[in-house]
């Protein structure tokens, strides 16, 4: 990995996202979802011979691809304005929290009464499993030493910036565990297209993440291909949780409700502790919010496609 050049001790004064890429974007997610409808039945033939270890494993490892994809533009833009990224940040977060509720706590409670036979159990192993999931998030967030970051105005690539930014990388790829184990845990269901529209709507979340890290490096003075390299590995400890929760839902069945639980514990814990204060961070609520409602319709329209 190349060391930080001298370059970065001046300020960063690349372009900024222009309006026609937002509206790109916008045109993408649509075509995008047009294509997941008109693929799903072709794609849902071929999984359909997978066990739940390998599609698990191969949908977060794929999900976890996408924080590469998301650092993409930074071969053609050095900065994104605060107002882009605090937007990019919540729409993250509402896609993230459209897949909690429909693809986590739904399939959850439709198991727990199947395999319980009651509402009021179903209730117990859902507050019970989100309670362990969130727990465990914050317990895991107080012990390891994280960073929260923003990109802002950069004044050069001092010692503790260097610090906080890589600080930083740690929490993201942190908080990829538990949406990795999401992802493996979503394909123990009997309903393949769960799992399947957690893994899109994961992997849409990731690509902003994505972004954002990949232009945390570039203030420092890395280059665009150590960015771009350092930012897919962050991706890639996606894969790890996805083996972790498809392997303990293979093995143990019983444990599935509890699972999903458990996952959208984790999952509402990073949306309300990390993604969401984060976008509201540098006073654009506005736009942060407009991103959370965007982005929730966006996952509610794949898994709708699906």
């Amino acid at each position: 990995m190349t060391e930080p050049s001298p370059a970065a001790s001046e300020p960063d004064h690349g372009k900024p996202v222009p309006r026609i890429f937002l509206v790109g974007s916008l045109i993408a997610l649509a075509v995008f979802i047009w294509l997941v409808s008109l693929l799903w039945p072709m794609l849902e033939e071929r999984i359909a011979d997978l066990s739940t270890l390998q599609i698990g494993l191969l949908a977060s490892f794929v999900a976890g691809l996408m924080t590469a994809v998301g650092a993409i533009p930074i071969f053609f833009l050095r900065r994104i304005s605060q107002s882009v990224e605090d937007a990019m940040m919540g729409f993250g977060a509402g896609v993230m929290l459209s897949a909690t509720a429909f693809e986590l706590v739904l399939p959850s409670v439709e198991q727990a009464e199947a395999q319980y036979g009651g509402v009021g159990m179903a209730i117990v192993v859902l507050a019970v499993g989100i309670g362990l999931g969130g727990g465990a998030l914050l317990a895991l967030h107080k012990l390891v030493p994280h960073e929260h970051f923003f990109i802002g105005p950069q004044s050069g690539a001092d010692p503790q910036k260097i610090r906080r930014v890589w600080l930083f990388i740690f929490a993201i790829a942190l908080h990829n565990l538990p949406e990795g184990l999401a992802v493996g845990v979503g394909f123990g269901g009997d309903d393949v297209s769960d799992g399947i529209a957690l893994a899109i709507g994961i992997g849409l979340q990731n690509m902003p993440e994505g972004l954002v890290v990949a232009i945390a490096l570039l203030s420092l003075g890395y280059s665009k291909w150590a960015a771009f390299g350092v930012t897919l590995l962050t991706g890639l400890v996606q894969p790890i949780g996805g083996l972790i929760g498809a392997g303990a839902i293979t093995l143990m069945e019983f444990l599935l409700p509890w699972g999903l639980a458990f996952a959208a514990g984790a999952m509402l814990f990073v949306i309300s502790h990390e993604i969401i204060p984060e976008s509201h961070r540098k006073g654009h609520e506005a736009q942060a919010t407009v991103g959370v409602l965007v982005g929730f319709v966006v996952l509610l329209a794949i898994d709708m496609a699906l």
